[in-house]
């Protein structure tokens, strides 16, 4: 950590340091080096060329698509392109690694720098916000290695090369987070981003998008501790897990009197806890040298502004837009760009509805909670963006209250109806618009509560607000809650 980087909770009177190195995985359809396919879910080894086999003779030819997807990466995170980067051959020896190296970058990176900004809820309750900034060192392309299978019913292991060669992003964080929620907030920021711009299409499960966070504690003001790397976290939910038991693993070691050794681990769901997987390798032992068989990979200026000219608006300036345009909150704005089909509905709804705020309060509200209850995406939502600014509308103008509109998105919801205003007044739920008819009711109300109106005026505001119950109860939930409080106010002196 750079003198100056901002400290984050202390656990158990450490400093919580973690770095995140992730491997996403290109949309090219084919890989980064051959023209075999990239496709998910083949049979073994149906997938692999000559190339990906390291057979003698077979030379690797860069794939422009994979250097494509890494320019709009480094545009999307504000880095440096490199206008020219080089390919090394990362010498280790692993059973599905035919080469006995693997093609990466290491010296020269094509994509160099940049950060990822993402908001945590401050602590304390509400929705207070506190920007976090996370620096990336690097985005380098290389290649992948295939997988080990280890098939119990037949008692021996096999290769697949199926994923050999298949083109990776390898994007590398500055130590800069300070808590596993930090941790989990900057995963999740950057899987937003590499899926909004296309370039990778984010499936942990399927191995498109891991993780390895690096791991240490120190004391306060301490020089850094030695760190231990969690491999190939292909969850949110488990990224916290393993992240938290390495944390309270290290202070206990450390408290205990033992050194940490430089490590590689893997996590258990099962049960909870890392496991050291083999002792970690530093740079040097990986013997890089440059790959003689590519040259040096040139991006031009003009190809980079070529990119930029056609890649999609980005959240986070989407995000930016919506507080511009809308007058948002930073938070409402931030949580409506979670995913292009959330923006486009919610920008939907605003223009129905002309009602941003209230379009925003929905969306993130009850929409959301239905969808996350049912387990639904939002292209899929039970009430389409132009029914919800109907909806939406109908409040503004006094039609129908929050609650009744919330017995009308039910109906939608559920398939009751399609249409607002017939729902509105099949179900009778319009709030009442004739004032003479209020005032009446509330001239009833306030004769057959003698004992509130007195307290109110003494200044009992629990008893003023009891009266604007029962006139709530008398106008059958359809009066106008503000009407109701202005008229008993005006009646009440």
């Amino acid at each position: 950590m750079q003198a100056g980087r901002p400290t984050g909770p202390l656990v158990q009177g450490y400093e919580v340091i973690i770095g995140f190195e992730t491997h996403t995985q290109l949309t090219t359809k084919s890989k980064i080096f051959s023209r075999a396919s990239t496709a998910f879910g083949a049979e073994p080894n149906t997938q692999a060329s000559a190339v990906d086999f390291a057979l003698p003779g077979a030379l690797p030819v860069m794939n422009k698509g994979a250097v494509l997807r890494a320019i709009e990466f480094g545009l999307a995170v504000n880095a440096h392109i490199a206008e020219r980067s080089v390919f090394a051959r990362k010498n280790y020896f692993y059973p599905d690694l035919p080469k006995g190296y693997q093609i990466s970058q290491f010296e020269i990176p094509v994509v160099q720098g940049g950060s990822v900004e993402f908001f945590l809820p401050s602590t304390g309750s509400g929705q207070a916000l506190e920007k976090k900034t996370v620096r990336l060192v690097r985005a380098h392309l290389e290649e992948d290695a295939g997988k080990s299978l280890h098939e119990d019913f037949i008692g021996m292991s096999g290769i697949d090369l199926n994923r050999a060669g298949t083109p990776l992003l390898e994007i590398v964080t500055e130590p800069d987070m300070r808590s596993s929620a930090e941790a989990v907030a900057y995963a999740k920021e950057l899987h937003k981003i590499v899926t909004w711009i296309g370039i990778c299409d984010g499936n942990m499960q399927e191995g498109s998008f891991r993780c390895d966070a690096n791991v240490s504690v120190r004391k306060p003001g301490a020089e850094l501790g030695t760190r231990r790397e969690i491999k190939n976290l292909n969850s949110f939910k488990f990224m916290q897990q393993a992240i938290d038991y390495e944390v309270r693993w290290q202070i206990e070691q450390l408290e205990d009197g033992h050194a940490i050794q430089q490590a590689t681990v893997l996590f258990d769901p099962d049960t909870g806890e890392t496991r050291s997987m083999r002792t970690k390798e530093d740079a040097a032992d990986y013997r890089y040298f440059p790959d003689p068989d590519l040259p040096p990979l040139v991006v031009s200026r003009e190809w980079v502004e070529q990119v930029r000219s056609e890649m999609t608006e980005l959240p986070r300036v989407m995000a930016a837009r919506f507080v511009k345009d809308y007058g948002l909150p930073e938070y409402d704005a931030g949580q409506l760009t979670q995913s292009k089909a959330v923006a486009a509905y919610f920008e939907a709804v605003a223009a129905t509805s002309q009602q941003p705020k209230l379009a925003s309060n929905w969306v993130m509200g009850e929409l959301s909670r239905r969808l996350n209850a049912e387990d639904k995406g939002i292209e899929i939502s039970g009430i389409s963006a132009r029914q919800l600014g109907q909806l939406i509308s109908r409040i503004a103008d006094g039609t129908v209250s929050n609650n009744a509109a919330r017995q009308v998105f039910d109906a939608l919801w559920t398939g009751e109806g399609q249409d607002v205003d017939a729902l509105i007044e099949a179900k009778g739920l319009k709030q009442m618009s004739d004032t003479g008819e209020l005032e009446k009711i509330i001239d009833d109300v306030l004769a057959a509560n003698a004992k509130n109106v007195e307290e109110v005026r003494a200044g009992n505001a629990k008893a003023f607000n009891a009266l604007v119950g029962q006139a709530m109860k008398a106008t059958k939930g359809k009066a106008n809650p503000a009407q109701v409080n202005e008229l008993l106010k005006k009646k009440l002196g």
